[in-house]
């Protein structure tokens, strides 16, 4: 058995699609998360957004902000989290460290690509390392996707 067939992924998968089209991906790095009972709740019942969550080195320390988790319904007020706190990320030193080298690099972002569980059943967050994508080159996607698509629907007629 591979690597790759080791890290099978069982849940709900929750997507920054903003990020694959605002950024140019360099580098991917899975991290873990530690959250509240009642953030892995709501979490499993896909109420989260990525859109505007990015990540932050502090020190030794690599912390999720800006991820807003909803709360979870079923909790009392008391026990229910706050839904704009920062998370902290779980990497190796090492892993900090060429991170942290390579943030310190013009252009470059850490940014959640996607949250989910693994197959043993712990929250995972995947970082990417980024680089700011130019205008021009979102509106030259947009108009390679709208050819793509144009094609597909000239070869279904033929």
């Amino acid at each position: 058995m591979t690597q790759k067939q080791d890290k099978k992924q069982s849940g709900p998968v929750i997507q920054n699609k903003k990020a694959f089209f605002n950024f140019e991906l360099v580098e991917k790095v899975e991290a873990g998360l530690a959250l509240v009972g009642t953030e892995v709740k709501s979490l499993r019942d896909k109420l989260c957004e990525l859109d505007a969550a990015y990540a932050r080195i502090n020190g030794e320390e690599v912390w999720l902000v800006g991820c807003k988790i909803a709360q979870y319904a079923q909790a009392a007020n008391a026990a229910n989290h706050e839904p704009t706190r920062k998370r902290k990320l779980l990497l190796h030193k090492i892993q900090i460290r060429k991170l942290k080298t390579k943030l310190e690099q013009r252009g470059y972002t850490l940014v959640p690509l996607r949250i989910y569980f693994n197959d043993r059943g712990i929250a995972k967050c995947e970082l990417g390392l980024a680089r700011g994508k130019r205008q021009y080159d979102k509106r030259q996607k947009i108009q390679d996707k709208d050819q793509k698509r144009d094609m597909g629907r000239i070869k279904k007629y033929l």
